[in-house]
């Protein structure tokens, strides 16, 4: 399957929940995926977790803007997709293991 995914995940101040969301995307059987984290102003350790994540991680995009609130956040995430199929999440989920995001696009 070549089906590739897009991810935006809106950040503003998660911190204590952004490695959680993030992992759990990583974690997941389907690869064919890119992550476009969009940190919206943050002022917590929250780039700095998602810089670490994107450093390791070539399907992770992070952006960083000032703060302008979600729908601004998932607008800029939107203009940099490339992929058919797109997927929102906020920082406080996570995907579930038996959620395969494969059956998405099947």
């Amino acid at each position: 399957m070549s089906d590739m995914i897009s991810i935006i995940i809106p950040i503003y101040n998660a911190e204590s929940t952004l490695k959680r969301c993030i992992d759990s995307i990583i974690k997941q059987s389907y690869k064919q995926w890119t992550l476009i984290l969009i940190n919206d102003g943050s002022t917590d350790d929250s780039q700095t977790i998602c810089n670490n994540y994107e450093v390791r991680d070539n399907r992770i995009l992070l952006l960083n803007k000032e703060n302008g609130g979600v729908s601004s956040a998932r607008n800029l995430g939107i203009r940099t997709v490339q992929t058919d199929y797109l997927i929102y999440l906020i920082t406080s989920h996570f995907i579930c293991m038996s959620f395969q995001i494969f059956k998405a696009v099947d």
